[in-house]
């Protein structure tokens, strides 16, 4: 599954499925030791969660590394935003 990043402030991003915002990616500081959290907006059981995610959250040491497990997503300007945010309701975002 393709996903696609929308910078919203420095070190914030939305994480978009199909064009709709499922997850967002933050780091929890400006140090340079910051971690990376990648976390789905919507509290879905194991077996609805779309691919990679295993959990709610994720924790990564870079940005790049988040991105990797991502699948290497695109980096859009916030323009580009979904328009809807969350997952209930659009079953075609399932594996």
């Amino acid at each position: 599954m393709p996903y696609t990043l929308s910078r919203l402030a420095p070190g914030s991003y939305d994480v978009l499925l199909n064009g709709i915002v499922v997850a967002g990616v933050v780091r929890d500081n400006d140090t340079r030791e910051a971690a990376w959290r990648v976390e789905l907006l919507t509290d879905l059981p194991p077996g609805e969660r779309p691919y990679p995610f295993t959990k709610l959250e994720h924790v990564f040491g870079t940005l790049e590394a988040a991105r990797r497990w991502l699948g290497n997503p695109e980096i859009c300007k916030s323009r580009n935003r979904g328009k809807l945010r969350g997952m209930r309701g659009h079953p075609e975002l399932h594996p």
